[in-house]
């Protein structure tokens, strides 16, 4: 017979793991998944431009123009842009249209049909809360339910109906704890990969080519992105997760970045009038997951020759095409 401070313990742990796998699971649900800032969005003009100019080269004008200060660097399979024609608007990077809400969703993960939700930069901290804390649920009753299971098959309990219910609960728990333990460990890899699950599937194109690491920046850094930097609030189903959802910071090197390395490639976009953007090379990124002094300046790219680019000319390969 468990003692007076036993059961406490276990109404303690229990009613503290089921308060924060009812709080995440709520936080996943209706936390609304990030769409594109305006600054993404083509202008009415365009808009109107774009209905009435054939497809060709004026139409890649109109999109040349729109994206040539904004901070992309991931293309098609073909090295085009990445446009969305149901929302028109230049995708940001990792940025993708879901069919079920008809939406881009920034960062899109995937949409799951269990939070009947899209899971993306606003709500993955949550969604990985919500998978933590619900294997954690899991086990508990399976845990304290064991000594009572062995019970039951060894005639150790009353016969009663009751006794069913434990073997039904401990069934329960712990085919649920198998299956959320697999995915929870799937999205914990992705975490420390920095990937998204529409990522590990089809890896990120940069101008440079494929690159299925070109967003890790190392262990530490890819959960703080996820998690934020202040550890206090890891644990907690509340928004700490570094970043905008439209711009990221890119290693953009082919290799593992826990082996060594060296950066290639320099890139330099310009400041939006109403948003900030890198303004140097990723490698430095535009947030404090990177350097916590350097301030985003506007510049522009200087070519082989020494001749400076005029400004929102240094992003190449700006020919448009449709991305479903």
């Amino acid at each position: 017979m468990a003692s007076i401070g036993e059961k406490a313990v276990c109404l303690i742990a229990y009613h503290l793991f089921f308060m924060l796998f009812v709080w995440s699971y709520w936080k996943t649900i209706f936390t609304l998944p990030m769409n594109p800032s305006k600054e993404f969005h083509l202008s009415y003009a365009d808009k109107e431009l774009l209905e009435r100019e054939p497809r060709g080269e004026a139409q890649q004008e109109i999109f040349r123009r729109a994206a040539k200060d904004l901070p992309i660097y991931t293309r098609t399979m073909s090295g085009a842009i990445r446009y969305c024609d149901r929302c028109q608007l230049v995708k940001p990077d990792r940025c993708h249209h879901c069919s079920v809400c008809d939406k881009c969703i920034l960062k899109m993960d995937h949409h799951c049909p269990w939070v009947n939700n899209c899971v993306g930069f606003s709500n993955y901290k949550f969604f990985l809360l919500f998978l933590a804390y619900s294997l954690l649920y899991c086990l508990f009753i399976a845990a304290t339910d064991l000594q009572y299971f062995i019970k039951f098959w060894t005639n150790g309990l009353p016969d009663t109906q009751a006794k069913f219910h434990i073997m039904f609960l401990f069934f329960a728990a712990a085919m649920f704890s198998v299956s959320l333990s697999s995915l929870f460990g799937y999205h914990c890899w992705l975490v420390s990969k920095n990937k998204s699950t529409l990522e590990a599937f089809r890896a990120p194109i940069f101008r440079h080519g494929t690159d299925k690491n070109g967003f890790s920046l190392g262990f530490s850094k890819n959960l703080r992105q996820v998690f934020g930097d202040e550890k206090k609030f890891w644990l907690l189903p509340v928004f700490s997760s570094l970043g905008d959802g439209c711009s990221f910071p890119t290693c953009l090197v082919n290799q593992d970045p826990e082996q060594v390395s060296t950066p290639v490639g320099l890139n330099s976009t310009t400041k939006n009038e109403n948003h900030l953007f890198p303004a140097k090379t990723l490698r430095d990124s535009q947030s404090h997951l990177l350097t916590d002094t350097q301030s985003w300046t506007e510049s522009s790219a200087n070519n082989e020759n020494g001749k400076v680019v005029p400004k929102g000319m240094s992003n190449p390969a700006l020919i448009m095409e449709n991305e479903t």
